[in-house]
């Protein structure tokens, strides 16, 4: 199995140069792979990856594009490679038309494969191609490294992102079950009756966030002045970034070791942030992240998320006599009584237990 592992890394003037180097050659050649195959296709010609390969060779060979040589020849090569996926997923509905790069976008990045071992941590350093020994922040023990992402964040810093072969040891856990309802203004409850708060990172910083960007828009553009007042804007996306990964990866982390199996609502928040009200609070809450992080820690450790349709009416719902009450529609009601059995219900525990009971049946059809 594989994972990713990334590290901090620390280079030198002239690494950070020849990184910078790479970015722009990778975003060359991949930007004019994909004006060669537009070209084709208006042409009714269809081309793929070795035919934009061949053009590289080619490029190589003028005296205009010698400095192509100068960078990672692997990374070039896999500029188009990612293009030629990004073809695949387009073609197959997964994902929008490819688009051309810009250089104005101030998270560049770039991969190479491991061949010969050319990648490999030797003490404090990552030794990278062309690059040479790099100096890293390594917090974790790493496997067999496959390939290797160089990122330059828009606050100047540069990271590494591994891609690492590891073996998941299951890992003992309480065997409960467990009913997961998220929301916005708690984080989620669960069918055990204990509501998580949505710490709510990016409200709590839109103030400060508010007034670095009015400085930036009062200065001159292309000064250092402004550059450096773009770093500070950049800053308090980062901490909000950081904030909310750690959040999350602590909540998933615990529901594993405490259960065996979890049940979540199969949501689409894609369709969900066409509601422009609401989009920038789902956006913010990252429960598509929250679920994913459940999905492959589920793998890893050998637990069982189960997801329940997302038309099931969990909410209108009684979980204890099963009386479905259509007045509870109303998203403006926290707190119901069921007409039938009299049970008080608090609106997202009840929806919870319902998805713990539809998950559970669900498991065991």
């Amino acid at each position: 199995m594989q994972k990713g592992v990334k590290f901090r890394i620390y280079p030198n003037k002239e690494q950070q140069n020849l990184i910078n180097q790479t970015h722009g050659c990778c975003r060359l050649i991949y930007n004019k792979g994909l004006a060669m195959r537009k070209g084709a296709y208006e042409n009714g010609n269809k081309i793929g990856y070795s035919q934009t390969s061949a053009m590289l060779t080619e490029l190589k060979k003028h005296e205009d594009f010698a400095f192509l040589k100068e960078v990672d020849s692997i990374a070039l090569q896999q500029s188009l490679r990612d293009l030629d996926r990004s073809f695949v997923n387009f073609f197959q509905k997964r994902a929008a038309h490819p688009c051309f790069k810009s250089k104005h976008n101030r998270h560049q990045s770039y991969r190479t494969i491991n061949q010969g071992g050319n990648i490999r941590i030797i003490g404090r350093y990552l030794k990278l191609p062309k690059l040479g020994l790099v100096k890293v922040r390594q917090s974790m023990e790493v496997g067999k490294i496959n390939n290797v992402t160089i990122e330059h964040t828009p606050t100047g810093k540069y990271f590494a992102v591994l891609n690492v072969e590891f073996e998941p040891q299951l890992k003992p856990n309480n065997g409960g079950s467990i009913g997961i309802d998220v929301g916005i203004k708690d984080f989620y409850s669960d069918s055990n009756g204990i509501v998580v708060e949505n710490p709510k990172y990016l409200e709590k910083s839109m103030r400060k966030l508010i007034r670095e960007q009015r400085k930036l828009s009062r200065k001159q553009i292309g000064s250092n002045n402004r550059n450096k007042q773009r770093v500070k804007v950049a800053l308090v996306h980062e901490k909000v970034t950081n904030q909310r990964n750690d959040f999350l990866q602590k909540q998933s982390t615990m529901l594993m070791r405490e259960n065996q199996t979890i049940c979540i609502e199969d949501l689409k928040v894609k369709n969900m942030i066409r509601n422009h009200k609401l989009a920038q609070h789902i956006s913010s809450a990252s429960w598509s992240k929250f679920f994913d992080m459940l999905s492959y820690k589920a793998a890893w450790y050998g637990n069982d998320v189960i997801k329940v349709p997302t038309m099931y009416p969990s909410s209108q719902t009684c979980s204890c006599c099963g009386y479905k009450n259509p007045l509870v529609k109303n998203l403006a009601i926290r707190k119901w009584e069921c007409p039938n059995c009299r049970k008080q219900h608090q609106r997202d525990v009840n929806a919870s237990i319902n998805i713990l009971h539809k998950g559970l049946q669900l498991q065991s059809a």
